[in-house]
């Protein structure tokens, strides 16, 4: 393997001058919390009624406020994700029951996703652990050494209908009902995945009960894969961009990882707000105790960290077709472009 590449640092500092920096923006406000909880749970309750409406009394085209609606659902994920790191209250205990509460909301069991996406931080960046909580990746040597019937479910599973169509739906709506990954790993993230199906039944027995079954399937199903597909996307190019970061042991450190390895997604200013700031990543991933609403405030006080990693939204298009990572040039190819690589791989 090629020695570990340098990295140009903004002001020169590397990742732990930074992670010391950040520190001090680690402070949550009750009240901005309290505040950002209101203003995503009032309109998305208000936008599923308004949905219902259209639907109870065949206005049909009211349905377009699905998409609106997944807006704020997915809205209310990000909150549930800071409250996971402990980042929107002061306090961890009303984290966790407002992340329990969401989470019936959301169809993701609280505390088996804060573990899972502990390990997903703990590890990001690593090639030596992956597996949890992450977009499955393979280098070029891996995925040539696969048989040919594992290279087509690795090329299913990558290819954009999968990822983005069935995957969200698969994920949201039947593997987290139960804690894959983590079923042998004690009672909690059992008692996380059934409590939360057992309140998700209620809730949706109640809706039901006051709506009926097909008006209930009709709004809330498409907002809840909306919004799910909404979250599989940002989660995928916030690192499976090309020049994002990869690396084993003992090359591999936490803080050049966490900075080089997640982007900064830039995004217009109303989808920035619909996405509680989660493009925002890489700041985000090297210290994950920053609230949300407090990550424009880093990058306004240190600009030079917006260019580190930034992808536009025509840049994440493309990210989609890479699927390989290449250890020998340090970035994620295409499969057309591994075939150079696969065919030597092969011949020997």
């Amino acid at each position: 393997m090629n020695a570990m590449p340098t990295l140009e640092h903004p002001k020169g500092l590397d990742e732990k001058s930074w992670l010391k920096i950040l520190s001090k923006y680690r402070e949550p406000s009750t009240g901005r919390s309290t505040f950002e909880l209101v203003v995503t749970v009032v309109p998305f309750a208000l936008l599923w009624a308004l949905t219902w409406a259209a639907v109870h009394y065949g206005y049909w085209l009211g349905l377009i406020l699905i998409v609106p609606a997944a807006g704020f659902l997915l809205r209310l994920f990000m909150i549930q994700h800071d409250c996971g790191h402990g980042s929107f209250f002061a306090r961890r205990s009303v984290d966790d029951w407002t992340g329990r509460l969401i989470g019936v909301l959301t169809l993701t069991p609280y505390d088996y996703w804060r573990r899972a996406h502990a390990a997903h931080h703990a590890s990001a960046g690593n090639l030596d652990e992956r597996g949890i909580g992450d977009i499955t990746t393979l280098t070029i040597e891996e995925y040539a050494a696969l048989s040919r019937r594992e290279r087509l479910a690795y090329r299913l599973y990558r290819h954009p209908v999968v990822m983005f169509g069935i995957g969200p739906a698969f994920l949201f709506l039947f593997k987290q009902r139960l804690p894959f990954g983590m079923m042998r790993s004690g009672l909690s993230p059992w008692v996380s995945t059934m409590a939360t199906n057992a309140a998700v039944a209620i809730v949706a027995g109640l809706l039901i009960w006051a709506v009926g079954l097909v008006p209930f399937l009709l709004v809330h199903l498409p907002i809840v894969i909306l919004a799910a597909t909404a979250g599989i996307w940002l989660f995928y190019v916030q690192h499976q961009f090309e020049d994002t970061h990869w690396s084993k042991k003992p090359e591999w450190q936490f803080q050049q990882a966490a900075l080089h390895g997640a982007s900064h997604y830039d995004l217009p200013p109303v989808l920035r707000w619909m996405t509680g700031n989660i493009g925002i990543h890489h700041v985000h991933h090297l210290s994950s105790r920053v609230p949300y609403y407090r990550l424009p405030e880093v990058l306004k006080d240190h600009p030079e960290l917006a260019d580190l990693g930034r992808i536009t939204i025509m840049d994440s298009l493309r990210c989609v077709k890479l699927v390989l990572w290449d250890e020998s040039s340090r970035r994620l190819i295409s499969f057309r472009d591994a075939r150079p690589r696969l065919a030597g791989l092969q011949a020997s």
